[in-house]
């Protein structure tokens, strides 16, 4: 029994542990872009778990999703390319995250029951068109308070009309629902209600990425910070703030953002963090995808040097008068990282056509490789520890029960060598007194039940039996707390049987059967001892 207690124990310890390592496996995700030129057949889905094809937007008159006929063309044809490639991508239409949504057509959608209506069932029935698993809302953040307390209401509704579909069409496996989030919940008074998030969406892609727009005049690096001991806007207080708002870390989907920013600096020898620059370079805004970096990199030669600031977990260079900040492979390997540590759902890529030659994406999921190799490998040293533990413990309980049932056999032998040898005693003093079974008096007892009990005293309770040969008895049944011991019972037993007299009740034997010790009389009912001293008559 103690053996078969160890394996069980051991099953249930392996197999719990072994769950969530398998749980754990980060979400890799990636945004593609329909409008970017990047074909579709040209990603790596290799290295993804989920690719989100966007991006679908809202129209402003009828509220349903707009699919213009190149949208239609695009989106059939990333859904049969992405499963041609790879069968196990979930892939996800994306809705406003273009390059000019609309977000007054959101507002005014999110705050009507009807319009909230057309564009939930639009979006469901585009998604089973167009064959994608999920839907993502791209809009990461609403425009006014009362903005946010509709979305929230959309979410609601948007996750009974996914449970609905799926259950009116058992096909069909249910809807994934995410979206785009602001970094922390606290950046602004509308940003999505932790409640509704928790309870209606699978998980959210947080945007760690910008907290403030860059400063030409003295660039700072925080638009790529996980920890700038400068401003609390960074990766740590943002994603400390949602869990502590009550949404639990596996809800949560880190940004890697494969984009950076020029600047053009006001001395080129001055190209530190924080050198003065005089504006934008490159593009009107200054944001440069990692392609373009490194194609920058590549045609000013080898001698560019690239430097890692663990600071602000980014990379940056200087060429000429031009300076770069961007992420590389360091600050990527590092924020994967940052997202196991965090036990976070996983990390998603924006956007995946920004890469050069795969190489962020890459680093990303060889990270993560590494990341459960480590843990798989922990496990290998800790499992066959702790499995010899349990195992040395479980020996030492089993050989503990093991001497004890020996103890217990051995002291059950010798009570019955000494009840043999007592049952001797009391029958050499009075040879009339008869020994009975456990099993006998458990009979004649009806196994000692209530109804037959009529009495109880210091020694113990009386009851009422009848043998099998008729005869009725009275049972006296030593009390497990008594203070009476064998000697005593014994003692007693002999001295009862020498003083048979015609006033007392008369012993008829004993029972000392495994460790319970009887006198057994015969039964006077409804008589009394005045009867046996005065000799009055009394009704039986």
């Amino acid at each position: 029994m103690a053996s078969k207690i160890i394996i069980l124990v051991l099953y249930i310890f392996i197999f719990s542990e072994s769950l969530p390592a398998r749980a754990q496996t980060l979400i890799r995700a990636g945004y593609w872009d329909s409008d970017d030129g990047f074909p579709v057949s040209d990603v790596n889905s290799a290295l993804f778990t989920h690719l989100m094809c966007g991006f679908a937007d809202v129209n402003s008159t009828s509220y349903e999703l707009s699919l213009s006929p190149s949208d239609e063309k695009q989106f059939s044809n990333f859904t049969d390319t992405v499963k041609i490639k790879n069968p196990s991508i979930t892939t996800l239409l994306s809705i406003g995250g273009g390059n000019n949504p609309n977000y007054s057509s959101y507002s005014s959608m999110a705050g009507n029951p009807s319009f909230r209506k057309y564009f939930i069932d639009s979006s469901i029935k585009i998604a089973r068109l167009y064959g994608f698993q999920g839907l993502d809302l791209s809009w990461n953040q609403a425009n006014t308070s009362r903005d946010k307390y509709n979305i929230g209401i959309l979410f609601k509704e948007w996750r009974a009309a996914v449970a609905l579909e799926a259950r009116n069409n058992s096909s069909q496996s249910q809807l994934i629902l995410t979206a785009k989030v602001a970094y922390s919940p606290l950046s602004t008074a509308a940003a999505y209600p932790v409640d509704s998030i928790r309870q209606y969406l699978n998980w959210v892609h947080v945007i760690t990425t910008e907290y403030s727009s860059p400063t030409w005049q003295n660039f700072t690096g925080a638009h790529a910070a996980l920890y700038d001991p400068n401003s609390v806007s960074n990766t740590e207080y943002g994603i400390t703030e949602w869990i502590e708002e009550g949404l639990s870390a596996d809800k949560l989907v880190l940004c890697l953002p494969f984009y950076g920013y020029a600047w053009t600096l006001v001395k080129p020898e001055d190209n530190g963090i924080g050198a003065a620059a005089t504006g934008p370079a490159l593009h009107d805004d200054g944001l440069v995808t990692y392609k373009e970096v490194k194609n920058h990199i590549k045609n000013y030669g080898p001698n560019v040097q690239v430097m890692y600031n663990s600071t602000y977990v980014v990379n940056y260079c200087s060429i000429g008068k031009i300076w770069f900040g961007f992420d590389d492979v360091e600050a990527v390997r590092v924020k994967v990282a940052y997202a196991k540590e965090k036990k976070l759902r996983g990390y998603y890529v924006w956007e995946v056509s920004s890469d050069h030659y795969w190489m962020l994406s890459q680093a990303a999921a060889e990270e993560d490789k590494r990341n459960r190799q480590n843990k798989r490998l922990l496990w290998a040293i800790v499992l066959p520890i702790t499995t010899a533990c349990i195992l040395l413990i479980g020996f030492l309980l089993y050989y503990y029960c093991w001497m004890k049932n020996l103890k217990l056999e051995a002291k059950a032998s010798k009570d019955s060598a000494n009840s043999q040898a007592d049952a001797g005693d009391f029958n050499s003093n009075d040879p009339d007194l008869r020994e009975y079974s456990l099993a006998d008096i458990e009979v004649a007892t009806d196994r000692f039940s209530i109804e037959n009990k009529l009495g109880e005293g210091g020694y113990g309770p009386v009851y009422k039996g009848v043998l099998s040969d008729g005869q009725i008895i009275a049972v006296k049944k030593l009390s497990k707390t008594s203070t009476q011991g064998f000697e005593e019972f014994k003692n007693e037993v002999m001295l009862t049987a020498k003083l048979q007299h015609v006033n007392l009740i008369r012993v008829l034997g004993f029972c000392i059967d495994t460790q319970e010790y009887m006198l057994i009389y015969e039964y006077m009912p409804k008589r009394s001892l005045d009867y046996f001293l005065f000799g009055m008559c009394l009704t039986a």
